[in-house]
Protein backbone atom coordinates (compact mmCIF):
# COMPACT_ATOMS: atom_id res chain seq x y z
CA UNK A 1 0.00 0.00 0.00
CA UNK A 2 2.84 2.34 0.94
CA UNK A 3 4.68 1.50 -2.31
CA UNK A 4 1.55 2.31 -4.33
CA UNK A 5 1.22 5.69 -2.59
CA UNK A 6 4.85 6.57 -3.32
CA UNK A 7 4.38 5.59 -6.97
CA UNK A 8 1.30 7.81 -7.27
CA UNK A 9 3.07 10.76 -5.63
CA UNK A 10 5.98 10.32 -8.03
CA UNK A 11 3.62 10.35 -11.00
CA UNK A 12 1.82 13.45 -9.73
CA UNK A 13 5.12 15.32 -9.43
CA UNK A 14 6.17 14.45 -12.99
CA UNK A 15 6.28 17.13 -15.68
CA UNK A 16 3.23 16.56 -17.83
CA UNK A 17 5.41 16.45 -20.94
CA UNK A 18 6.83 13.18 -19.55
CA UNK A 19 3.65 11.94 -17.91
CA UNK A 20 1.72 12.20 -21.20
CA UNK A 21 4.57 11.32 -23.55
CA UNK A 22 3.35 8.79 -26.18
CA UNK A 23 4.12 5.23 -25.06
CA UNK A 24 3.69 3.66 -28.50
CA UNK A 25 3.76 4.69 -32.15
CA UNK A 26 -0.04 4.70 -32.22
CA UNK A 27 -0.04 7.45 -29.57
CA UNK A 28 2.08 9.84 -31.69
CA UNK A 29 -0.11 12.73 -32.88
CA UNK A 30 -0.54 13.96 -36.47
CA UNK A 31 2.46 12.18 -38.05
CA UNK A 32 0.54 9.45 -39.87
CA UNK A 33 2.82 9.05 -42.92
CA UNK A 34 6.01 8.92 -40.85
CA UNK A 35 4.51 6.53 -38.30
CA UNK A 36 3.23 4.21 -41.06
CA UNK A 37 6.73 3.82 -42.53
CA UNK A 38 8.33 3.39 -39.12
CA UNK A 39 5.73 0.80 -38.12
CA UNK A 40 6.79 -1.44 -41.05
CA UNK A 41 10.45 -0.93 -40.15
CA UNK A 42 9.83 -1.92 -36.52
CA UNK A 43 7.99 -5.07 -37.59
CA UNK A 44 11.00 -6.11 -39.69
CA UNK A 45 13.30 -5.27 -36.72
CA UNK A 46 15.86 -3.98 -39.24
CA UNK A 47 16.21 -0.29 -38.44
CA UNK A 48 18.49 1.89 -40.55
CA UNK A 49 20.35 4.89 -39.14
CA UNK A 50 17.66 7.57 -38.88
CA UNK A 51 17.47 11.34 -39.04
CA UNK A 52 14.35 12.95 -37.55
CA UNK A 53 13.92 16.64 -38.29
CA UNK A 54 11.22 19.26 -37.95
CA UNK A 55 9.95 21.98 -35.59
CA UNK A 56 10.21 21.50 -31.80
CA UNK A 57 7.39 19.77 -29.96
CA UNK A 58 6.22 17.65 -32.91
CA UNK A 59 7.03 14.23 -31.43
CA UNK A 60 10.53 13.42 -32.73
CA UNK A 61 12.05 12.24 -29.44
CA UNK A 62 8.79 10.58 -28.34
CA UNK A 63 8.70 8.58 -31.58
CA UNK A 64 12.18 7.07 -31.28
CA UNK A 65 11.60 6.28 -27.58
CA UNK A 66 8.33 4.56 -28.53
CA UNK A 67 10.21 2.53 -31.15
CA UNK A 68 12.85 1.52 -28.61
CA UNK A 69 10.15 0.54 -26.10
CA UNK A 70 8.46 -1.69 -28.68
CA UNK A 71 11.74 -3.29 -29.77
CA UNK A 72 13.32 -3.96 -26.38
CA UNK A 73 10.61 -3.57 -23.76
CA UNK A 74 10.78 -1.13 -20.86
CA UNK A 75 12.99 -3.42 -18.78
CA UNK A 76 15.80 -3.57 -21.37
CA UNK A 77 15.85 0.04 -22.58
CA UNK A 78 18.45 1.12 -20.03
CA UNK A 79 20.90 -1.45 -21.38
CA UNK A 80 20.12 -1.10 -25.08
CA UNK A 81 19.38 2.62 -25.57
CA UNK A 82 21.68 5.61 -24.97
CA UNK A 83 20.12 9.07 -25.14
CA UNK A 84 22.31 12.18 -25.29
CA UNK A 85 21.43 15.82 -25.75
CA UNK A 86 23.95 17.02 -28.32
CA UNK A 87 23.44 20.68 -27.37
CA UNK A 88 24.96 19.88 -23.96
CA UNK A 89 27.50 17.33 -25.20
CA UNK A 90 28.39 18.85 -28.56
CA UNK A 91 32.17 18.42 -28.81
CA UNK A 92 34.29 15.75 -30.45
CA UNK A 93 35.39 14.31 -27.06
CA UNK A 94 31.82 13.21 -26.32
CA UNK A 95 31.70 11.23 -29.56
CA UNK A 96 35.10 9.68 -28.88
CA UNK A 97 34.33 8.77 -25.26
CA UNK A 98 30.62 8.42 -24.37
CA UNK A 99 29.18 7.45 -27.75
CA UNK A 100 32.07 5.25 -28.88
CA UNK A 101 32.18 3.39 -25.55
CA UNK A 102 28.46 2.58 -25.65
CA UNK A 103 28.60 1.62 -29.34
CA UNK A 104 31.29 -0.96 -28.58
CA UNK A 105 29.62 -2.62 -25.59
CA UNK A 106 28.67 -6.25 -26.13
CA UNK A 107 25.00 -7.22 -26.26
CA UNK A 108 23.74 -10.21 -24.31
CA UNK A 109 22.02 -12.70 -26.58
CA UNK A 110 19.50 -13.51 -23.87
CA UNK A 111 17.82 -10.09 -23.93
CA UNK A 112 14.72 -9.25 -25.95
CA UNK A 113 14.96 -7.44 -29.26
CA UNK A 114 17.16 -7.20 -32.36
CA UNK A 115 20.95 -7.63 -32.07
CA UNK A 116 21.86 -3.96 -32.02
CA UNK A 117 21.72 -0.98 -29.68
CA UNK A 118 20.23 2.46 -30.38
CA UNK A 119 22.02 5.74 -29.72
CA UNK A 120 19.77 8.82 -29.75
CA UNK A 121 21.46 12.17 -30.33
CA UNK A 122 18.90 14.89 -29.60
CA UNK A 123 19.49 18.41 -30.96
CA UNK A 124 22.20 17.02 -33.24
CA UNK A 125 22.26 20.27 -35.24
CA UNK A 126 24.12 21.83 -32.27
CA UNK A 127 27.10 19.49 -32.73
CA UNK A 128 30.36 20.96 -34.00
CA UNK A 129 31.67 20.05 -37.46
CA UNK A 130 34.51 17.98 -35.96
CA UNK A 131 32.07 16.08 -33.75
CA UNK A 132 29.85 15.32 -36.75
CA UNK A 133 32.87 14.14 -38.77
CA UNK A 134 33.89 11.80 -35.94
CA UNK A 135 30.30 10.57 -35.69
CA UNK A 136 30.27 9.74 -39.40
CA UNK A 137 33.27 7.45 -38.97
CA UNK A 138 31.74 5.83 -35.89
CA UNK A 139 28.48 5.18 -37.76
CA UNK A 140 30.44 3.26 -40.38
CA UNK A 141 32.58 1.29 -37.92
CA UNK A 142 29.74 0.19 -35.61
CA UNK A 143 26.90 -0.36 -38.08
CA UNK A 144 26.73 -4.09 -37.23
CA UNK A 145 26.02 -3.49 -33.54
CA UNK A 146 24.52 0.01 -33.28
CA UNK A 147 21.88 2.17 -34.93
CA UNK A 148 21.99 5.93 -34.60
CA UNK A 149 18.99 8.23 -34.49
CA UNK A 150 19.81 11.91 -34.93
CA UNK A 151 17.14 14.44 -33.97
CA UNK A 152 17.29 18.07 -35.05
CA UNK A 153 15.23 21.12 -35.94
CA UNK A 154 17.40 22.20 -38.89
CA UNK A 155 18.54 19.40 -41.20
CA UNK A 156 20.71 21.84 -43.16
CA UNK A 157 23.08 22.00 -40.16
CA UNK A 158 23.89 18.30 -40.43
CA UNK A 159 26.84 17.49 -42.69
CA UNK A 160 26.02 15.75 -45.95
CA UNK A 161 28.02 12.53 -45.25
CA UNK A 162 25.80 11.89 -42.20
CA UNK A 163 22.56 12.82 -43.99
CA UNK A 164 23.36 10.42 -46.83
CA UNK A 165 23.82 7.55 -44.34
CA UNK A 166 20.42 8.04 -42.68
CA UNK A 167 16.80 7.43 -43.56
CA UNK A 168 15.26 10.87 -43.24
CA UNK A 169 11.89 11.48 -41.61
CA UNK A 170 10.33 14.94 -41.57
CA UNK A 171 7.99 15.75 -38.68
CA UNK A 172 5.46 18.35 -39.74
CA UNK A 173 4.02 21.03 -37.43
CA UNK A 174 1.00 19.74 -35.56
CA UNK A 175 -2.36 20.90 -36.86
CA UNK A 176 -4.71 22.69 -34.50
CA UNK A 177 -7.21 19.84 -34.18
CA UNK A 178 -4.55 17.25 -33.22
CA UNK A 179 -2.99 19.51 -30.61
CA UNK A 180 -6.37 20.51 -29.22
CA UNK A 181 -7.59 16.91 -28.91
CA UNK A 182 -4.42 16.01 -26.99
CA UNK A 183 -4.91 18.95 -24.62
CA UNK A 184 -8.58 18.03 -24.14
CA UNK A 185 -7.53 14.51 -23.15
CA UNK A 186 -5.07 15.90 -20.57
CA UNK A 187 -7.69 18.31 -19.19
CA UNK A 188 -10.16 15.45 -18.79
CA UNK A 189 -7.64 13.24 -16.96
CA UNK A 190 -6.46 16.06 -14.69
CA UNK A 191 -9.95 17.39 -13.99
CA UNK A 192 -9.20 20.84 -15.41
CA UNK A 193 -11.85 23.38 -16.35
CA UNK A 194 -10.88 24.87 -19.71
CA UNK A 195 -13.26 25.94 -22.48
CA UNK A 196 -12.76 25.39 -26.21
CA UNK A 197 -11.81 29.00 -26.95
CA UNK A 198 -9.05 28.96 -24.34
CA UNK A 199 -7.64 25.70 -25.71
CA UNK A 200 -7.65 27.18 -29.22
CA UNK A 201 -5.66 30.15 -27.92
CA UNK A 202 -3.28 27.84 -26.05
CA UNK A 203 -2.53 25.99 -29.30
CA UNK A 204 -2.08 29.26 -31.19
CA UNK A 205 0.34 30.89 -28.75
CA UNK A 206 2.38 27.66 -28.67
CA UNK A 207 3.02 27.96 -32.43
CA UNK A 208 2.47 24.25 -33.11
CA UNK A 209 4.76 23.13 -30.27
CA UNK A 210 2.71 20.59 -28.31
CA UNK A 211 5.39 20.28 -25.61
CA UNK A 212 5.14 24.02 -24.92
CA UNK A 213 1.34 23.88 -24.89
CA UNK A 214 1.36 21.04 -22.33
CA UNK A 215 3.85 22.94 -20.15
CA UNK A 216 1.61 26.02 -20.22
CA UNK A 217 -1.37 23.82 -19.32
CA UNK A 218 0.43 22.34 -16.30
CA UNK A 219 1.45 25.81 -15.10
CA UNK A 220 -2.12 27.03 -15.46
CA UNK A 221 -3.39 24.02 -13.52
CA UNK A 222 -0.96 24.73 -10.67
CA UNK A 223 -2.15 28.33 -10.35
CA UNK A 224 -5.85 27.79 -11.06
CA UNK A 225 -6.59 24.52 -9.26
CA UNK A 226 -10.31 23.68 -9.68
CA UNK A 227 -10.93 27.05 -11.36
CA UNK A 228 -11.68 28.07 -14.93
CA UNK A 229 -8.50 28.77 -16.96
CA UNK A 230 -9.00 32.18 -18.54
CA UNK A 231 -8.04 33.36 -22.02
CA UNK A 232 -6.19 36.36 -20.56
CA UNK A 233 -4.06 34.17 -18.32
CA UNK A 234 -3.02 31.92 -21.23
CA UNK A 235 -1.87 34.98 -23.17
CA UNK A 236 0.01 36.37 -20.19
CA UNK A 237 1.64 32.99 -19.55
CA UNK A 238 2.85 32.79 -23.14
CA UNK A 239 4.31 36.30 -23.06
CA UNK A 240 1.62 37.53 -25.46
CA UNK A 241 2.32 41.09 -26.59
CA UNK A 242 -0.60 43.48 -26.36
CA UNK A 243 -1.77 44.62 -29.84
CA UNK A 244 -1.37 48.27 -28.76
CA UNK A 245 2.35 47.75 -28.20
CA UNK A 246 2.79 46.33 -31.71
CA UNK A 247 0.67 49.12 -33.16
CA UNK A 248 2.96 51.70 -31.53
CA UNK A 249 5.98 50.08 -33.18
CA UNK A 250 4.28 50.16 -36.60
CA UNK A 251 3.23 53.79 -36.09
CA UNK A 252 6.79 54.72 -35.19
CA UNK A 253 7.93 53.10 -38.46
CA UNK A 254 5.32 55.15 -40.34
CA UNK A 255 6.66 58.36 -38.74
CA UNK A 256 10.05 57.86 -40.51
CA UNK A 257 11.72 59.41 -37.44
CA UNK A 258 14.65 57.42 -36.09
CA UNK A 259 14.37 59.10 -32.69
CA UNK A 260 10.73 58.08 -32.37
CA UNK A 261 11.53 54.54 -33.48
CA UNK A 262 14.38 54.28 -30.97
CA UNK A 263 12.22 55.58 -28.12
CA UNK A 264 9.35 53.22 -28.97
CA UNK A 265 11.63 50.19 -29.20
CA UNK A 266 13.25 51.09 -25.86
CA UNK A 267 9.82 51.38 -24.24
CA UNK A 268 8.85 48.03 -25.78
CA UNK A 269 11.73 46.26 -24.00
CA UNK A 270 11.15 48.15 -20.76
CA UNK A 271 7.71 46.52 -20.76
CA UNK A 272 9.44 43.12 -20.61
CA UNK A 273 8.36 41.79 -24.00
CA UNK A 274 10.27 39.18 -26.01
CA UNK A 275 11.78 39.88 -29.43
CA UNK A 276 11.02 36.35 -30.63
CA UNK A 277 7.36 36.67 -29.65
CA UNK A 278 7.25 40.05 -31.40
CA UNK A 279 8.34 38.44 -34.68
CA UNK A 280 5.43 35.98 -34.58
CA UNK A 281 2.85 38.65 -33.79
CA UNK A 282 4.06 41.54 -35.93
CA UNK A 283 4.24 39.20 -38.91
CA UNK A 284 0.61 38.16 -38.42
CA UNK A 285 -0.51 41.75 -37.86
CA UNK A 286 1.15 42.99 -41.06
CA UNK A 287 0.70 39.99 -43.37
CA UNK A 288 -3.01 39.57 -42.58
CA UNK A 289 -3.78 43.29 -42.59
CA UNK A 290 -6.67 43.97 -44.99
CA UNK A 291 -7.04 47.72 -44.49
CA UNK A 292 -4.79 48.62 -47.42
CA UNK A 293 -2.11 49.92 -45.08
CA UNK A 294 0.53 47.75 -46.77
CA UNK A 295 0.82 46.65 -50.40
CA UNK A 296 1.34 42.98 -51.21
CA UNK A 297 4.93 43.68 -52.27
CA UNK A 298 5.60 45.50 -49.00
CA UNK A 299 4.16 42.57 -47.04
CA UNK A 300 6.42 40.15 -48.92
CA UNK A 301 9.52 42.25 -48.25
CA UNK A 302 8.66 42.70 -44.56
CA UNK A 303 8.15 38.93 -44.21
CA UNK A 304 11.62 38.43 -45.67
CA UNK A 305 13.12 40.94 -43.21
CA UNK A 306 11.39 39.18 -40.31
CA UNK A 307 12.94 35.87 -41.43
CA UNK A 308 16.39 37.45 -41.45
CA UNK A 309 15.93 38.92 -37.97
CA UNK A 310 14.73 35.53 -36.68
CA UNK A 311 17.95 33.97 -37.99
CA UNK A 312 20.09 36.63 -36.30
CA UNK A 313 18.28 36.13 -32.99
CA UNK A 314 18.74 32.35 -33.16
CA UNK A 315 22.48 32.99 -33.56
CA UNK A 316 22.56 35.01 -30.34
CA UNK A 317 22.46 38.60 -31.63
CA UNK A 318 21.29 41.42 -29.35
CA UNK A 319 17.46 41.58 -29.19
CA UNK A 320 17.25 45.37 -28.85
CA UNK A 321 19.45 46.05 -31.86
CA UNK A 322 17.66 43.49 -34.03
CA UNK A 323 14.19 44.86 -33.26
CA UNK A 324 15.49 48.39 -33.89
CA UNK A 325 16.90 47.14 -37.20
CA UNK A 326 13.55 45.53 -38.10
CA UNK A 327 11.44 48.64 -37.41
CA UNK A 328 13.89 50.91 -39.27
CA UNK A 329 13.85 48.51 -42.22
CA UNK A 330 10.03 48.45 -42.20
CA UNK A 331 10.04 52.25 -42.14
CA UNK A 332 12.28 52.41 -45.21
CA UNK A 333 10.23 49.77 -47.00
CA UNK A 334 6.82 51.39 -46.53
CA UNK A 335 8.11 54.80 -47.59
CA UNK A 336 10.71 53.77 -50.18
CA UNK A 337 13.06 56.15 -48.35
CA UNK A 338 16.75 55.37 -48.36
CA UNK A 339 17.41 57.95 -45.66
CA UNK A 340 15.59 58.74 -42.42
CA UNK A 341 14.86 61.81 -40.36
CA UNK A 342 17.20 61.89 -37.38
CA UNK A 343 15.59 64.99 -35.84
Amino acid sequence: MKKSTVSKDSEDSQPWTEKYRPKSLEDVSAQEETVAVLRKTVLSQNLPHMLFYGPPGTGKTSTILAIARELYGVENMRLRVKELNASDDRGIDVIRVKVKKFARTVISKNTRGPPYKIIILDEADSMTYDAQAALRRLMEDSSNTTRFCLICNYVTRIIEPIVSRCAQFRFKPLDTSSSKSRLEMICAKEGMICDSQTLDELVRVSNGDLRTAITYLQTANTLFKNEMITLEFVRELAGFIQPDAIEQLIQSAESHSFNKIENTVSQFFLSGYSAVQLLFQIQDQIIYDNTGRFTEIQKAKIAMYIGEIDKYLSEGCDEHLQVLNLIVTISKNISNYETMDFD
